[in-house]
């Protein structure tokens, strides 16, 4: 019932179509999601996931998993961190992919809503560490799409690496547009 409103709302009454598949045979990824922009990027990567049936948790900063929000987040899929510390965020995340048969989670490779000059390293570190493949997904709100691209394994080198996964939002338009193209 929930995938069947998803569909209505996201495709019949906001226009967003949904290309690409999250992977059913890859049983550990990270999924990176931008341009984000904007909160509504959230809401259209829990319905795109519901559409999917996809099983990916997602990470938050602490703060929004307090009550009552809280109970949804968790509800949602929701792992609650504390951002200002990087390295026990990156080793708490490597280490629940240790611990797991199974796991997928999302997180955006800018870590802010704010327009960017450069990504993030924590998804580098995160994949690399873990020895897990990354799904890239695109907000594209200028074309109304949602795009998750095949599982991408990354070369190591950072810099390397850091400049392909941009390369797949260069041009993109988030939600705010003032903010969502960058690089």
């Amino acid at each position: 019932m929930i995938k069947r409103i998803n569909k209505f709302l996201l495709h019949k009454i906001w226009g967003w179509k949904i290309e690409g598949h999250f992977p059913k045979d890859t049983p550990k990824y990270l999924a990176i999601g931008g341009p984000h922009t904007s909160n509504w990027d959230f809401i259209l990567s829990i319905m795109s996931r519901q559409i999917q049936g996809a099983k990916i948790k997602f990470i938050a900063k602490k703060s929004l998993f307090s009550f009552p929000l809280g109970i949804l987040m968790r509800a949602l899929g929701g792992y609650p961190v504390d951002r200002r510390s990087a390295k026990n965020y990156v080793d708490f995340i490597i280490d629940t992919f240790n611990s797991k048969k199974e796991f997928a989670i999302a997180i955006t490779p800018e870590g802010t809503r704010r327009k960017v000059d450069r990504l993030k390293t924590g998804f580098f570190y995160i994949a690399t560490g873990a020895n897990i493949p990354i799904v890239i997904t695109i907000f594209d709100a200028g074309k109304k799409t949602f795009r998750i691209m095949p599982p991408y394994y990354l070369s190591g080198d950072l810099e390397k690496d850091l400049d392909k996964v941009a390369s797949f939002y260069r041009g993109i338009q988030g939600i705010n547009p003032k903010d969502g193209v960058f690089f």
